[in-house]
């Protein structure tokens, strides 16, 4: 019960703080644009593409988005950056789709996701230096922080430059 009244406190703060963000659910047979794993699997870890035209992509994790994002010529031919009108990820603790670009992402923490070390999305600076003391992260960034080569590192499994 105490998770719920958490959950629904954190759904509270966040729709005050123009956070939530409406998109469209995957259907039970997408897939990760990524890595082709099946998103309905991992709805915790749910991140998601949405274009002005309606089309969506949908991802297992922070990382694999931020891996569409860095190359949408690969994995989304056709699409531009300017034609995106929303960017979500599942937040951590609250569970819900927020906005990717305010999210804060830790990494580095005992907290791993489908695809092994992950950027673990919240909702606020507060939120990610309490997860960072609960569950040991190495860093807190910023959505215009995460750079390809982190990415690597995190694949890869070390984190430091």
């Amino acid at each position: 019960m105490p998770q719920l009244v958490a959950a629904w406190f954190w759904s509270s703060f966040a729709a005050a703080n123009g956070l939530l963000v409406d998109l469209p659910a995957p259907d039970k047979g997408d897939t990760c644009s990524v890595c082709g794993m099946f998103v309905s699997k991992y709805p915790e870890w749910l991140a998601t593409v949405l274009y002005g035209d309606g089309h969506s992509d949908h991802f297992d994790g922070a990382k694999d988005m931020f891996k569409y994002l860095f190359d949408l010529d690969k994995y989304a031919p056709g699409h531009s950056y300017e034609d995106i009108s929303g960017i979500g990820v599942t937040e951590y603790y609250g569970l819900t789709m927020i906005d990717a670009r305010q999210a804060r992402f830790v990494i580095g923490s005992d907290v791993t996701g489908p695809m092994g070390h992950e950027l673990i999305p919240l909702a606020s600076q507060e939120d990610a230096e309490e997860f960072m003391k609960d569950h040991q992260g190495e860093q807190i960034l910023t959505f215009d922080q995460v750079s390809q080569a982190l990415l690597q590192r995190l694949d890869d499994g070390a984190l430091e430059e």
